[in-house]
């Protein structure tokens, strides 16, 4: 039993108050109000007894205590996520065959877990999944080769084709490290180094593409390149800058300490990717794969990111279903 005082909904709010040290950035992560945010914060130090962070500082640091309490914290919060995960995929011993495709922006971590839930759940199923662009993943739907389908959508309509939404990833700007300092100020510098693109048939080229041109901004066309991680290497290896998104950034880890990234300086945008499965389908399978690629997404993807740059708080986040049923 929890310590009178100590609730779940306060071990969320103070893991977050740690990542960001803002009660405004917490009160977006969690959708709480900030006064209840600072509330939450009260009563879990009151039931502990102990001071957990300084709150005469700006932005808020943890206390030796709260250090040593926020690794206990966020066991027990992963651990719970990694069970509700597991939990939220239910009877799909019923199906004889599934198949999903995925983009590779969940290749790293998040495909294999969900491959690993989903076999545990699918006993006397035929299961295939792939990786792949959101064009190619989108079109193997339209043609039924697929059940399930996650990618990025361009937000047109598809005949006989259901959307479940699951996250809004924004874009923003990668730079060498030390090349820029606020990049909204910097424009010289972005024109003289070169702008390092997507490859221009993918779904993330073409959307940025057509956001800079709404914008009336010219870059030189000098290089495409056709994955997170090669452009990501191009950056670090200060050829030039790129725009990319927080799930591109995250997966390329290896690179992080030679590169930065920064809010988008021209006109803030976000891609939403979505779970997409054929209408005539009439069972819950796809919501269920849906609910549990959100929580993958947010204890593996969305909450490190913010953990690392807490200013995509509230804007790098799960979107939940709003369909009906």
């Amino acid at each position: 039993m929890l310590m009178k005082g100590v609730t779940l909904r306060g071990l969320e709010v103070f893991e977050a108050l740690a990542k960001t040290g803002s009660v405004a950035q917490t009160a977006a992560l969690t959708g709480l109000s900030q006064p209840a945010v600072s509330q939450q914060l009260r009563n879990l130090e009151s039931a502990l007894g102990a001071e957990l962070v300084n709150h005469g500082r700006r932005p808020m640091v943890l206390t030796p205590a709260g250090r040593n309490f926020l690794a206990r914290t966020e066991a027990v919060l992963t651990e719970l996520r990694l069970a509700q995960s597991e939990l939220s995929v239910v009877d799909l011993n019923h199906l004889s065959t599934l198949s999903i495709g995925l983009i590779d922006d969940f290749d790293n971590d998040l495909t294999p877990r969900l491959a690993t839930t989903l076999a545990e759940s699918l006993v006397n199923c035929r299961f295939k999944m792939i990786t792949a662009s959101s064009h190619d993943i989108l079109d193997a739907l339209d043609a039924r080769e697929l059940h399930i389908a996650v990618a990025a959508t361009s937000g047109a309509l598809r005949e006989g084709i259901t959307e479940y939404p699951l996250v809004q990833d924004p874009f923003m700007l990668v730079a060498p490290r030390g090349m820029l300092r606020k990049p909204e100020a910097e424009q010289d510098i972005l024109n003289a180094l070169p702008f390092l693109r997507y490859e221009g048939s993918q779904l993330i080229s073409q959307q940025i593409e057509a956001h800079l041109a709404r914008q009336k901004l010219l870059f030189e066309e000098r290089f495409e390149i056709g994955s997170h991680l090669s452009l990501m290497a191009l950056v670090a290896r200060r050829i030039g800058w790129a725009i990319t998104t927080p799930l591109g950034y995250m997966r390329a880890a290896r690179f992080h300490d030679e590169i930065e990234a920064f809010p988008l300086p021209f006109g803030a945008f976000s891609r939403r990717i979505s779970l997409f499965s054929s209408a005539d389908w009439a069972d819950r399978v796809p919501r269920d794969v849906g609910q549990t690629m959100r929580r993958l997404v947010q204890g593996h993807m969305i909450d490190p990111a913010v953990q690392r740059l807490p200013w995509l708080a509230g804007d790098l986040k799960v979107l939940e279903d709003q369909s009906p049923g």
